[in-house]
């Protein structure tokens, strides 16, 4: 009898390491408030304790220092390449203001604006590639100033021309795309 609950506790370990520990409400926290960690994030701490924010042209200034970095699946450094997510969370990271390395998270960082009162330094949002896709896929920051034809700079997964670059959403695919722009600084 002792084997079988030897194995029985073996099968148990196993199935929680192949599938995870299921995320626990902590105590007191209602049922229908969310974790504190499915909270998107928000930027808090400024360069050196500063209570202003960096400046959006220093932002843009460091994000090009960037062009021409390879692409890389879930990468968040130059050393290794960038995806989407991890070139804004790297970038803004310089700056020490926060970001999830989640395209699904950063349409919720900052606040809305107006596409055509994107400026330099804001973060855009776009749809995944596929034709039917309505959720965050790919983000970048913009590079042009309100008024001007909205340009970005991002890490690219594209099979011609992969890795950091400068894109324009109007006239392009990023324009059946576009979801939100939205200002963290």
């Amino acid at each position: 009898m002792r084997y079988i609950w030897i194995t029985f506790g073996a099968l148990v370990v196993l199935m929680l390491g192949v599938f995870g520990l299921p995320k626990l409400q902590p105590a007191g926290q209602p049922k229908n408030q969310p974790n504190r960690e499915q909270l998107p994030v928000q930027p808090t701490t400024w360069t050196n304790g500063r209570s202003t924010p960096p400046r959006p042209d220093s932002v843009v200034r460091f994000a090009m220092r960037q062009l021409g970095t390879n692409y890389c699946y879930a990468g968040n450094t130059p050393a290794t390449g960038f995806d989407c997510s991890g070139f804004v969370q790297y970038v803004f990271s310089r700056f020490k203001v926060e970001m999830p390395h989640s395209t699904g998270l950063l349409i919720s960082v900052g606040r809305p604006v107006a596409r055509n009162q994107a400026r330099p330094g804001d973060i855009v949002v776009f749809t995944g590639t596929a034709a039917t896709s309505t959720t965050p896929g790919h983000a970048g920051i913009v590079v042009s100033e309100a008024g001007q034809p909205l340009r970005f700079i991002h890490s690219s997964s594209a099979r011609r021309e992969s890795g950091v670059k400068i894109s324009q959403v109007e006239g392009t695919d990023y324009e059946r795309r576009f979801l939100d722009v939205r200002r963290v600084l």
